[in-house]
């Protein structure tokens, strides 16, 4: 039989190691697995990526500043491809811009929920020229845009609000830093 005896000044100097190597793992863990949020979205970073129902959705846009018909466009099934071709490698970097990727779900079926955006600067009375949409898997959001659909300014962009001047098919001068 083997007797071990510890002063309790060495028990507690354990005890705290143990605590704070439990609480560092923790701190490793969250960081590591906390979602992916859009980059400049709000100052502090914290974006909800929720996108389970028709009000989440509409709170995910408005984080950004935009408003839109609660109603969405179109509500369709798309197939993110194994293999991506320029049109999706170009759409990708857009999706990077903004801390998602699409490279994580490759092969994944996932809801493409497109809305009308009603207060983008030079088209807010415009129904049908400027449409959000947002690439939905298990609730969450996994990618999106905001795409102009104006045939003499088609863009597709960040969620990031416009700051930057562009012109309209008017030719007014808009603020857009997208």
């Amino acid at each position: 039989m083997f007797v071990f005896s510890v002063k309790s000044n060495r028990l507690k100097a354990v005890l705290i190691l143990l605590v704070a190597l439990a609480i560092c793992f923790v701190g490793v863990y969250a960081a590591l697995n906390r979602p992916k949020s859009p980059a400049s979205a709000q100052e502090d970073g914290c974006v909800s990526l929720r996108a389970s129902d028709s009000e989440q959705r509409v709170s995910f846009f408005s984080q950004f500043g935009w408003e839109i018909d609660e109603d969405p466009v179109e509500v369709r099934e798309i197939c993110i491809p194994d293999e991506f071709d320029e049109e999706y490698e170009k759409y990708n970097a857009i999706q990077k811009q903004q801390d998602l990727d699409l490279e994580d779900y490759k092969s994944v079926t996932a809801k493409k929920w497109t809305y009308n955006i009603k207060n983008y600067p030079g088209y807010e009375n415009t129904e049908g020229c400027v449409e959000g949409n947002l690439i939905v898997y298990k609730g969450n959001v996994i990618a999106g845009d905001i795409t102009c659909l104006d045939s003499e300014n088609r863009f597709v962009a960040t969620f990031d609000f416009p700051e930057q001047e562009t012109t309209t098919k008017a030719g007014e001068t808009l603020e857009n830093k997208n």
